[in-house]
């Protein structure tokens, strides 16, 4: 059968994401040229423009792909949980596990907040992780498990915490021991959010 134009459009762009994923991946945004990553996607440089715009956009949309990933990874650990709080907290160590991920270390931790700039970076950021710990957050206080205090606020800082600790797990050393001290500070973190008849 023949693909439609549709069919063609999403397989180019998918070739384009795929090879600059692997490639930002390995070397960092800097290190790949646009030439390079359309040659390995097997498509034409008029490609790239029109589907992304330039080398940023394919970026943006490459580093956007990781945090869909990583959110989708986040919320099945949270379903997974009976106790939204419970849940909220072996789910921060999911994603600061996933942070251990070369990938991960190199576009969403080092690239993209240095060639997409913070602005833009937080706002992606904001898309991805705030909704979920708002609404887990939420549920944990419509259970009557934690103490009341905005919750919005309380997500926006969670989640400026966890990136930073993601920062401090890639930058580390010794990342698996900055890894096992931030899950025992968020532990605790979160444990003194709980009203003290759950504690």
């Amino acid at each position: 059968m023949r693909r439609t134009q549709q069919q063609r459009s999403d397989s180019t762009r998918a070739a384009l994401v795929g090879a600059a994923r692997e490639l930002f991946g390995t070397r960092g945004y800097h290190d790949v040229p646009a030439e390079e990553i359309t040659r390995t996607a097997g498509v034409t440089r008029g490609a790239l423009y029109h589907h992304f715009g330039d080398k940023l956009g394919l970026f943006r949309e490459v580093a956007e792909s990781v945090e869909r990933e990583l959110t989708a990874e986040v919320s099945a650990v949270m379903a997974a949980s009976g106790d939204p709080l419970a849940g909220m907290t072996t789910a921060l160590g999911t994603f600061l596990e996933a942070c251990l991920r070369p990938e991960v270390q190199r576009i969403s931790l080092t690239d993209a907040p240095a060639v997409l700039g913070w602005d833009v970076w937080r706002e992606i950021e904001g898309e991805y992780g705030l909704g979920l710990l708002v609404s887990a957050l939420t549920q944990a206080h419509s259970a009557g498990l934690i103490v009341d205090m905005p919750l919005r606020t309380l997500a926006q800082l969670i989640l400026s915490a966890v990136m930073e600790a993601a920062r401090m797990i890639a930058s580390a050393s010794d990342q698996a021991a900055v890894l096992a001290e931030t899950q025992v500070v968020f532990a605790g973190w979160l444990g003194s959010l709980l009203r003290p008849d759950h504690r």
